[in-house]
């Protein structure tokens, strides 16, 4: 009788432990538009409460419902001070491939440093990404101007380093865009331009690196920002009615990351 009951003991932790996931975590690296995703339809005085917005809520009801443990943050990336308030392809490049190492730039995280914490690392460029210029034909890797052919050159680089971190995985969203008010129809082109090339060109099948198509959400086949889905015509953050519909759908591609269901 008793090496009945050990045998089912050994079955049963046995069964537990393979339905079990193990914990993966992940950091979302944003500024003001990817901070109202992160909210949805919860209002920053409710989060400063609860400290749980739209897609942490997600990741909640999941896991309860899956019995998984996939945990989730997120930072603004890069804070104000003291590197300023840009995160656009040459500020990702800057500190995460011109800056690299196990030391801060500036006090912010490189990706040694990222990885070391996160088994998936999230980030995006707000809106003024958009404000796209011609190209010069004289592209340069170290330039802040935000044109095509820089921003090319840096997706490349980061692409490169990302890649020197095979155990992690990674998403970048395609850009965010301006309101019609807020933005030339060249500029808007171009910001359509660079969403392509960097789903049909920058990104491989295979690798760790997936793009979250927030481009296609934000504009619904047009050139700009959707007023329906923005703040006014006169400010480009998204307001809190596409927010709420959106943060799931974030939510439900960062699982499908973990569980290796989008290539």
């Amino acid at each position: 009788m008793k090496k009945v009951l050990l045998i089912l003991t050994v079955i049963l932790f046995t069964g537990c432990e393979k339905n079990e996931t193990p914990m993966k975590n992940a950091i979302f690296l944003h500024h003001s538009t990817g901070y109202s995703i992160w909210l949805g339809k919860t209002n920053n005085y409710i989060y400063k409460i609860t400290n749980k917005g739209d897609v942490q809520k997600f990741f909640e009801r999941y896991n309860n419902e899956n019995k998984t443990t996939y945990q989730i943050k997120e930072k603004f990336y890069p804070k104000g001070e003291p590197y300023g308030w840009k995160n656009y392809p040459f500020d990702y490049y800057n500190i995460w491939v011109k800056n690299a190492g196990k030391e801060p730039y500036m006090e912010e995280a490189t990706l040694e440093t990222l990885t070391g914490e996160y088994d998936l690392i999230i980030f995006k460029h707000c809106f003024p990404v958009s404000r796209i210029q011609p190209d010069s034909g004289t592209p340069d890797i170290d330039s802040e101007i935000k044109s095509l052919e820089n921003y090319k050159l840096q997706y490349d680089a980061l692409k490169e380093k990302m890649h020197q971190f095979p155990d992690n995985k990674f998403i970048v969203w395609t850009p965010a865009v301006n309101t019609q008010k807020l933005m030339t129809e060249d500029e808007a082109i171009r910001t359509r331009e660079f969403r392509d090339w960097v789903i049909n060109d920058w990104d491989i099948k295979g690798d760790n690196i997936f793009v979250w198509d927030f481009y296609s959400y934000e504009t619904e086949g047009g050139l700009y920002l959707a007023e329906k889905n923005a703040v006014s015509p006169d400010n480009s953050h998204p307001n809190a009615g596409f927010a709420k519909r959106v943060a799931p759908l974030f939510g439900q591609f960062i699982i499908d990351v973990f569980e290796s269901r989008v290539d």
